[in-house]
């Protein structure tokens, strides 16, 4: 399909910055959406814990779509509530789903989540479909965007029938060019966040699987070192590079057989050029890629009369739930 390049999302005008836009959604705002924790134990004995959130005026609902959340993220976050409540008021129902050691509580193997693990959402849509769920579509933030367009594009014609459509806001659908965007002066900051965060997951890690081999903190300053030390080792990749390269989904978006839009706003810090894959968009009508001009790094904050925030609409409208 065409790139979108004139989108309907029109940034506040007193949050014209893409930091101030990336930044404000985390800290103000606030969600409240009711759901019940189930945990799903996956075949090599470990678990994924999925939170579901279901519509209260209907008494069988038979269509979900499942959120798949961002790097060190979680189902709590604003961004996951924000949708799973949209979701919920327009007639479905929501399951968003934990990373394996995200749900607060260590994961019991040595792998760990990364951005291309695909499998554990293929877990997720099945414990869907054994529930009583007939139609799914699917949702991605950041890493879980790119998670959820590797999914589709690695299926291709072979997808099952009953997931009509994905979605994906901020993904960064070519990893090492976010890495290396991320590694920039101006992205320092966040780049220490996760870094600090992932760090102390390996800690945890090193104390259940003594055979890890902890690199001081100081030693790890980007995600080459972080993935070459520890994200591929421990996931059976060669070393940072063949990870990136492996499960960055660009390579897959031509295959994509269902309505799958990826929006990643022009201003996105965290994204590099080749996060913006226009080529395969032009070539494949399933593929839609919409590039907002503002919005930061799931930002697309706005003050619509429905409390949603633009991200949300949008999702709405193109999966046809709203």
């Amino acid at each position: 399909m065409p790139v979108i390049t004139k989108s309907t999302y029109r940034a506040p005008w007193f949050i014209p910055n893409r930091h101030l836009q990336t930044i404000i959604p985390h800290f103000i705002r606030k969600v409240k959406a009711e759901s019940k924790r189930e945990r799903i134990t996956t075949s090599d004995k470990d678990f994924l814990d999925i939170d579901i959130y279901q519509c209260s005026f209907k008494k069988s609902n038979e269509n979900v779509i499942i959120l798949s959340h961002g790097l060190e993220g979680n189902s709590k976050r604003p961004y996951i509530l924000g949708m799973a409540k949209a979701f919920v008021e327009n007639g479905w129902d929501a399951i968003a789903w934990n990373y394996r050691g995200c749900s607060g509580e260590p994961n019991t193997v040595l792998a760990s989540y990364h951005s291309g693990k695909s499998e554990d959402l293929d877990i997720v849509i099945k414990k869907a479909f054994s529930l009583k769920y007939k139609q799914i579509a699917l949702l991605g933030f950041s890493l879980g965007g790119n998670i959820t367009l590797k999914y589709v594009g690695e299926r291709g014609k072979k997808i099952d029938k009953r997931i009509k459509a994905a979605v994906a806001f901020s993904a960064p659908v070519n990893l090492e060019s976010s890495a290396i965007e991320l590694d920039k002066l101006q992205n320092r900051v966040y780049t220490k966040r996760f870094i600090d965060q992932l760090y102390q997951k390996m800690i945890i890690k090193k104390s259940m699987f003594p055979e890890i081999d902890l690199a001081p903190r100081e030693t790890v300053k980007s995600f080459l070192e972080f993935d070459d030390k520890f994200t591929a080792p421990i996931n059976g990749f060669k070393d940072a590079l063949d990870y990136w390269h492996s499960c960055s989904s660009d390579q897959f978006l031509e295959n994509i057989q269902i309505p799958t839009l990826l929006t990643n706003a022009a201003n996105d810090t965290f994204l590099g050029t080749l996060c913006y894959p226009v080529e395969q968009a032009r070539k494949n009508s399933n593929f839609w890629l919409e590039i907002p001009r503002k919005g930061g790094h799931l930002g697309f904050i706005d003050f619509h009369p429905t409390n949603y925030y633009w991200s949300e609409r949008r999702a709405l409208s193109f999966i046809g739930a709203g």
